[in-house]
């Protein structure tokens, strides 16, 4: 667990006669980004608040150690190391910017001086200065989700938890918050982020986990979970009725779209199952007009993850 910024065996967590939480195994390395992926009602934020001493875990969990520290022994050296940033926002919108940053800096106790040093700083780093005068009720949905993760670093927390940052945003603010996550990592920051956009998780994180009926029932990379899925496929597209029948009565195996004069081959999307179609559409002396390669993206994955009555048994394996 020595180079784990956040380790924990079997997590578990029910709320009156509803388990939500079914001794789950989470492992994150220091300066990555780890995704918990799950549909709503999941278990994702009751994770992030265990897991940031907000709420205790079932009896009968396993060790947990955030930063180093035990979550059961040494709770207030867990909240120092950290910072949260949670599905609402936490910022005063009565006050500006800049008050809130201060409040912020009280908070933690710094001097005067270096609070608003740091106020500063972090205003600069996500471009709210030229607003920090400003009451932050007129700050829009981005400016606010800025100044909320602004807050949470003042502290200097070597872990942060980000449960649905950019919930609400529209795309050019989510793309830009994806970036200041890049940038904190970049400086050796953890980022525990919890979402439900699956591009978000495809584009931040190291390492995936997909959270479904209170339990984990898959792990890995974005390249590794769009491999336990079946469904990728090459599509040959013809503009000449005969050479689309040509091809059709060779390749038997071949699912036909008559009316579109396409033919889809099961395909896992390699160099060399590529090279083999296309040696073989040489040899035969039929041009393909058009050629394309599907692979199962994360969405493919969550909703085969997601259906109980589709989930693929080498996922259920990677559960255990």
């Amino acid at each position: 667990m020595t180079d784990l910024a956040i380790a924990a065996n079997g997590l578990r967590k029910s709320f009156g006669d509803k388990t939500v939480l079914d001794g789950i195994d989470i492992a994150v390395p220091q300066g990555t980004i780890f995704s918990l992926l799950g549909p709503n009602g999941a278990g994702k934020t009751t994770a992030v608040k265990i897991l940031s001493t907000l709420i205790s875990p079932d009896a009968g969990s396993g060790e947990i150690r955030v930063g180093g520290h035990s979550l059961a022994t040494d709770a207030q050296a867990v909240r120092a190391a950290i910072g949260v940033t949670g599905q609402f926002s936490a910022v005063d919108g009565l006050i500006t910017g800049e008050e809130n940053m201060l409040l912020m800096a009280d908070l933690h106790h710094l001097p005067k001086d270096e609070g608003r040093r740091t106020a500063a700083e972090l205003l600069e780093r996500f471009d709210l200065t030229d607003a920090a005068k400003k009451p932050a009720s007129t700050y829009s949905g981005g400016m606010k989700r800025r100044l909320d993760l602004a807050m949470t670093l003042v502290g200097n927390p070597r872990i942060i938890f980000l449960d649905e940052p950019t919930t609400g945003l529209d795309p050019r603010s989510r793309h830009t918050m994806w970036q200041i996550i890049r940038d904190l990592v970049s400086d050796g920051t953890t980022v525990f982020l919890t979402t439900q956009y699956l591009e978000e998780a495809d584009e931040l994180a190291d390492r995936i986990a997909v959270l479904h009926n209170s339990k984990i029932v898959a792990e890995g990379t974005a390249e590794e979970l769009k491999r336990l899925i079946p469904g990728g496929h090459i599509r040959l597209r013809f503009t000449h009725p005969a050479a689309y029948q040509s091809a059709a009565a060779t390749l038997r195996e071949a699912a036909r779209d008559d009316e579109a004069l396409a033919l889809q081959l099961p395909s896992d999307g390699s160099q060399r199952e590529l090279r083999s179609i296309l040696d073989w559409l040489d040899s035969a002396g039929i041009e393909a007009d058009e050629l394309t390669v599907h692979t199962p993206d994360l969405d493919d994955v969550f909703f085969a993850l997601t259906d109980d009555a589709k989930v693929p048994n080498q996922n259920k394996e990677n559960a255990r």
